[in-house]
């Protein structure tokens, strides 16, 4: 992977563009998965993705960022950014243009702000990811409590 160059670009016209297209056919989503190297048997995840019916937008996006990778469904592609600095720097890059996902930002960078010392810390992690979660439309038949999981 090369190094993450999503801080250094500083083009206004990239940032709009991203935050656009994450508004647009985005999802900023946060996951909660069993890990049996983490203190408490969990981990929590962010993760980002924009939905395309053609993979051209998304392969020149994975390599002006340098981030991210594309993945090919039955009739659409997704770019997705599951590591964590990468997805950290990418909502600091697009925080200031987003218009319809500033709350959804937010609680993504809550989340991985947070450290998780304590299994209330653990819990209230969570509850963040259940609140993030409701955000998106099209997870709502798929939704997981995640603090009932813990």
């Amino acid at each position: 992977m090369k190094a993450n160059t999503v801080g250094k670009i500083s083009n206004e016209a990239d940032r709009a563009y991203l935050a656009g297209l994450i508004d647009g056919d985005g999802a900023i989503m946060a996951t909660i998965e069993k890990h049996s190297e983490k203190k408490f048997g969990f981990r929590v995840r962010v993760e980002i993705k924009i939905t395309q019916k053609e993979a051209k937008v998304l392969l020149i996006l994975r390599n002006k960022f340098g981030i991210g990778r594309v993945a090919a469904n039955r009739t659409t592609y997704d770019w997705i950014i599951r590591d964590q600095s990468n997805a950290r720097a990418a909502l600091g890059f697009i925080s200031p243009y987003s218009l319809a996902k500033q709350k959804q930002i937010k609680l993504a960078i809550q989340i991985l702000n947070r450290n998780i010392q304590t299994k209330a810390d653990l819990i209230r992690m969570a509850r963040l990811a259940d609140t993030l979660s409701r955000f998106n439309v099209r997870s709502k038949n798929r939704r997981k409590n995640y603090a009932s999981m813990i």
